[in-house]
C-alpha cells in the first residue's frame, strides 16, 4: 500500500470565542484558529485536503497567535514546488467558504465532494450562513466535481468516511503513512476536543463536540469512532500543526 506525508498549509485564520471550538466551554476567551490546506505526498498525483482562504490576513499578530507562516495559496504551494494547475486531486472535508475559497484555481483537479455538502451549499439553512455558491461555481460548470455517496477509497491509502459531525455532509479523510494510519478530520475541531482538561474529563465526557454541529450527541460519538481509528489524529483547526513542516 501506498504510504503519504501530510504538510500542513496555513492559508487564513479566525478570531472568535473559543466556544465556537469546544461546546459550551471557553466561553468569553478569544482564540484564534489556522485555516489550512493539507497537500499530500507520495503519489504520483498531487493531491490537497481543502483549498483554504483566498484572501488571508497575513500579519505578525495572527502569525504569533498560531506560531507559524501564513500564505496565500500561490505562495503556500510555490513553496513545495507546485501551482494551482498542477494540482490533479482535491478532497474536501465540507464546504464552508474558508475551505473551498481557492477550489477556481485548481483547475486540472478533481475534486471529491459528499453529497450532502453540495445539498447544503445550493441551499443552506438560515443558520448555516458559511455556505457560499460562488466559490464552488466553476468547478461545478467544468464538471470537475465527482460526488461521493458512500465511504470509500479515492486514491491507494487514501479513504474518506462520511462523519457529519460539524455539518452534514462532512469527510474525515484517512491516509496511510509510514507511522500509521492519519485521520484529517472531516469537521472543525482542534486538539482539545479530543483530549478535554481534567475539569471536562471529571464530567465523563471523553470527547467535547464542536460549538457548531449538526446533533451533538452524535458528534460526540462520532469524534469517538474518529478517535478509536486514527494512529495520528489531525485536528482540522489545531494551532499547533502551524509549526510543523510534515506529519507522517
Amino acid at each position: 500500500m501506498t504510504k503519504y506525508t501530510i504538510h500542513p498549509i496555513v492559508m487564513g485564520t479566525k478570531v472568535f470565542d473559543k466556544s465556537m471550538m469546544t461546546y459550551q466551554h471557553g466561553q468569553g476567551e478569544p482564540y484564534t484558529i489556522p485555516i489550512y490546506t493539507w497537500l499530500i505526498k507520495g503519489h504520483d498525483q498531487n493531491i490537497l485536503v481543502d483549498t483554504g482562504e483566498m484572501n488571508p490576513i497575513q500579519s505578525k499578530d495572527r502569525e504569533d497567535a498560531i506560531g507559524g507562516k501564513i500564505y496565500t495559496f500561490e505562495q503556500g504551494l510555490e513553496k513545495h514546488g507546485l501551482s494551482a494547475s498542477d494540482i490533479n486531486v482535491v478532497i474536501h472535508t465540507h464546504l464552508h467558504m474558508d475551505h473551498c475559497e481557492n477550489d477556481y484555481k485548481c483547475e486540472n483537479a478533481k475534486f471529491y465532494i459528499h453529497e450532502k455538502e453540495l445539498e447544503c451549499i445550493h441551499d443552506p439553512h438560515p443558520l448555516d450562513y458559511r455556505y457560499l455558491e460562488d466559490y464552488i461555481d466553476d468547478i461545478e460548470e467544468n464538471g470537475q466535481i465527482e460526488i461521493i455517496t458512500k465511504d470509500r477509497d479515492i486514491l491507494d491509502g487514501i479513504r474518506v468516511e462520511h462523519t457529519p459531525v460539524h455539518t452534514k455532509g462532512g469527510l474525515t479523510v484517512y491516509i496511510e503513512t509510514q507511522k500509521g494510519m492519519a485521520a484529517i478530520t472531516g469537521f472543525c475541531v482542534i486538539d482539545e476536543n479530543f483530549y478535554p482538561p481534567p475539569e471536562i474529563k471529571g464530567m465523563e465526557m471523553d470527547v467535547i463536540p464542536p460549538g457548531t454541529h449538526v446533533d451533538v450527541y452524535r458528534a460526540y460519538d462520532i469524534m469517538k469512532q474518529v478517535q478509536a481509528k486514527a494512529d495520528i489524529l489531525i485536528s482540522l483547526h489545531e494551532p499547533r500543526f502551524a509549526s510543523i513542516e510534515s506529519i507522517g
